[in-house]
């Protein structure tokens, strides 16, 4: 989702007026990205479920082995497609965020000075203009972060319930 020169760029303040701009370039790349992942993830499930019917097919397993199967798989996709879908919103809203950031640095290019680094302004409507936009920022990186933990948690139940899943229809099956 994330063009690398993004993760290149951490020196904001030794940046040139053209670096910013193509660190602008990239954060909407990276937000257009972002937001076109969810569709795309939804395909890569669609094609997952489709394998596991023809796969559970040619195993010739009893219908309701089969339908256990395809259910399964289904409620496993929906949670990921539903978390896809916030994670991606929520990647959005942080690199378009992290744009505007970027935006006021690029408007007030060579009107700032970076002293130990800190950007220091001269007019104070300035410093709560870049103030709005840091804060911004900040906190759509920690809802991208809190989604990350959401996501190893996701994982994790997805796992057990799947073990638990598998050892029914072995013990059923049986």
């Amino acid at each position: 989702i994330e063009p690398a020169e993004i993760s290149k760029t951490s020196n904001l303040g030794g940046a040139s007026r053209s670096d910013l701009e193509a660190m602008r370039r990239d954060l909407k790349t990276a937000e257009t990205n972002a937001t076109t992942f969810a569709p795309r993830a939804t395909a890569v499930l669609k094609a997952e479920r489709d394998t596991i019917e023809k796969y559970a097919l040619s195993l010739h397993l009893e219908k309701d082995h089969s339908r256990r199967l395809l259910e399964h798989a289904d409620k496993r996709h929906a949670e990921i497609a539903a978390f896809t879908s916030s994670l991606s919103s929520a990647r959005a809203d942080f690199y378009r965020a992290y744009q505007n950031y970027v935006g006021v640095l690029v408007g007030e290019f060579g009107g700032y000075k970076v002293v130990g680094g800190q950007f220091i302004f001269p007019l104070q409507r300035t410093v709560d203009r870049y103030n709005v936009a840091a804060q911004a920022m900040t906190n759509a990186a920690r809802h991208v972060t809190e989604l990350d933990e959401d996501r190893k948690r996701l994982r994790a139940s997805q796992q057990a319930r799947w073990l638990q899943f598998v050892r029914a229809e072995f013990i059923r099956g049986e």
